[in-house]
């Protein structure tokens, strides 16, 4: 009996199962679990399962680039799938060609996954979200060259705001290429700041019609352009991910280019009211410059100017007159109190005591108030009514 080493065996059963028509390519469905992308080779692991049994699956990476949303635990999805065996671990295996959503289509997937990873960074927020320009002198159009988007856009702007340059940039809206025409059209405006609003968008289609407007490129590139973007994809029930990061959504192109521009009609309108408005106020304000003219005018200094002239006359008669009264008042009180003050200062002079017969003694010229003022042989001078006398002291004796 031949003995076999259990590498041989490994490569005998795996051999068996690929040789097997049978499961060289099935269809399996099952739930995700366990799964496992962050190796370097690009490779994605995981088990699939449903209530009764578990099986390892290996998805090599050029099949998992094909992918167009990203698998997760919990997924339930539909393989198709060849059976083979894991020689080093000895555990059989599926490798998977080909994986899409059980029930749910893989797009609907990947738009879901991809909104709420944006969503989750902040990129629909709308703090970050920057306002479209009220008067806009250049709007630049992103879309196709023969799509009936492009043509309603041109109609709605040349209708409301003729003012606006249209600046175009064609590109595919959708198919292979569609995401990367519209990043470098965005770039290009950005870079050359060739407008101050553009608006990207096309008609209406499925979703795969209008996958490219789903592109994870294309929502960060519109949330990092400097130039405000309107989205406009599709209908007003469409909504893609660059709707979520756009500046401003609307439902279509036309609806687009009205949020875009401003109404040239409305504009007139308010012009006109204004027109009205400023006359109003100009007529108003001259009226009331009539009125205060009119008034000084009407007054006496300029209707009859002798009048006041001969007012103000009166009046400096009248002050002139106040004066000399008030002076002459000043002047016979200044009178009766000077003769008062004479009479008394006439009271209380010497030469009045020495008319009445007394007598001033000076020694050295002053006044001799006491016997202590002189001594023995002083020589006194005696004021008198008619002169004065010149007297020796020979003796000062002092009363008591």
């Amino acid at each position: 009996m031949a003995v076999i080493s259990v590498s041989q065996l490994n490569r005998y059963v795996k051999a068996v199962l690929e040789r097997d028509p049978h499961l060289g390519s099935i269809y399996i469905r099952g739930e995700i679990s366990n799964f496992k992308n962050h190796y370097a080779s690009g490779h994605l692991y995981m088990s699939l399962k449903d209530e009764g049994a578990v099986v390892n699956a290996v998805m090599y990476r050029y099949s998992a680039q094909k992918l167009t949303f990203r698998p997760e635990d919990g997924m339930k999805v539909i393989v198709r799938a060849k059976v083979t065996l894991y020689e080093r671990g000895g555990s059989y295996q599926l490798l998977i060609d080909e994986m899409q959503p059980d029930g749910v289509g893989a797009l609907q997937i990947a738009y879901e996954q991809l909104k709420r990873k944006l969503a989750e960074e902040g990129l629909f927020d709308e703090s970050r979200k920057k306002p479209i320009p009220s008067y806009p002198t250049r709007v630049g159009v992103i879309t196709s060259e023969t799509g009936a988007a492009v043509q309603d856009i041109k109609n709605v702007l040349g209708r409301r705001y003729p003012l606006a340059e249209i600046v175009m940039a064609p590109v595919l809206v959708q198919g292979d290429g569609a995401a990367a025409q519209i990043i470098d059209a965005i770039r290009c405006f950005n870079e050359r700041q060739a407008a101050d609003v553009l608006i990207v968008g096309r008609g209406g289609g499925s979703i795969e019609d209008l996958w490219a407007f789903n592109d994870e490129n294309l929502a960060r590139t519109v949330a990092s352009s400097t130039i405000p973007i309107i989205s406009a994809v599709g209908h007003e029930t469409d909504f893609t991910i660059c709707d979520f990061v756009a500046d401003l959504r609307a439902p279509t192109p036309s609806a687009a280019a009205e949020l875009a521009v401003p109404d040239q009609l409305e504009l007139k309108s308010r012009l006109l009211q204004w027109t009205h408005r400023i006359a109003a106020a100009s007529a108003e304000t001259v009226r009331r410059g009539r009125q205060r003219v009119d008034a000084i005018a009407s007054r006496r200094c300029l209707t009859s100017p002798l009048f006041v002239v001969e007012e103000q006359r009166m009046r400096l008669d009248y002050v002139t007159g106040s004066l000399v009264r008030t002076g002459q008042q000043s002047l016979a009180t200044g009178g009766r109190r000077l003769a008062e003050l004479a009479g008394k200062l006439d009271a209380l002079s010497p030469l009045k005591v020495l008319g009445r017969g007394y007598a001033i003694a000076y020694s050295d010229q002053q006044p001799v108030r006491s016997v202590e003022d002189v001594t023995m042989g002083d020589r006194l001078t005696v004021l008198v009514e008619d002169g004065h006398i010149v007297a020796t002291v020979e003796e000062a004796q002092k009363n008591g």
